[in-house]
């Protein structure tokens, strides 16, 4: 497998440097009741991947979405929230992404968490352009299911799922738009155990 220009590893990656610079602690981390992610990166070779948990929950719209009915596609699961500072500054280049590779199989799905309202969730998403659904969950009660991989307080993360509905990414913290380019079209390119990825 062609490995990243700007992160190469065996098995596991873990690089705190790969994130376009925009990794950042929030001095106000503790007030806010959320940890700063390092911009640590994990990428997994498929061989090592973990099968992903079940996942689903109501969209800022009203409708369901559920990471089931996704199979086939690669996911990349942003979670964020409206009161978050490294989130709003990684927005812009999620939605980049979003647009650059849409055609290639890929679907972007936030998950908006502790918003107390879905008012204040839509005001950021008008905010920043953002075109691609998020499920609402202000008590973190769906991200539970990826307790295991992502820590409840650590926002944003980004997960990155591939068509066999298998973990291939982890970022805990903010990612540039380079770097997560790289990491979708390097797992958007490698098809599904059961056959060539299809292009539409």
């Amino acid at each position: 497998m062609r490995r990243l220009v700007t992160c190469t590893a065996a098995v596991v990656l873990l690089v705190a440097g790969c994130t376009d610079g925009q990794v950042e602690r929030s001095d106000n981390a503790d007030q806010a009741g959320y940890i700063a992610g390092d911009g640590a990166i994990s990428i997994y070779d498929p061989a090592d991947r973990q099968q992903a948990p079940e996942f689903g929950g109501e969209l800022l719209d009203g409708s369901r979405f559920e990471l089931a009915d996704a199979a086939g596609d690669v996911v990349v699961l942003n979670v964020w929230g409206s009161w978050c500072p490294p989130c709003r500054k990684e927005a812009p280049d999620l939605q980049a992404v979003h647009e650059s590779v849409a055609s290639e199989g890929v679907r972007f799905v936030g998950v908006n968490v502790r918003d107390p309202s879905k008012r204040a969730a839509e005001a950021f998403e008008d905010e920043f352009g953002i075109t691609y659904p998020s499920v609402y969950d202000p008590k973190s009660e769906a991200l539970l299911a990826f307790r295991d991989t992502v820590p409840p307080q650590a926002i944003p993360s980004t997960l990155v799922i591939d068509r066999d509905g298998r973990i291939a990414a982890r970022v805990l913290g903010p990612i540039g738009e380079a770097s997560l380019r790289d990491i979708v079209t390097e797992v958007a390119a490698e098809g599904s155990a059961e056959g060539p990825a299809e292009r539409t």
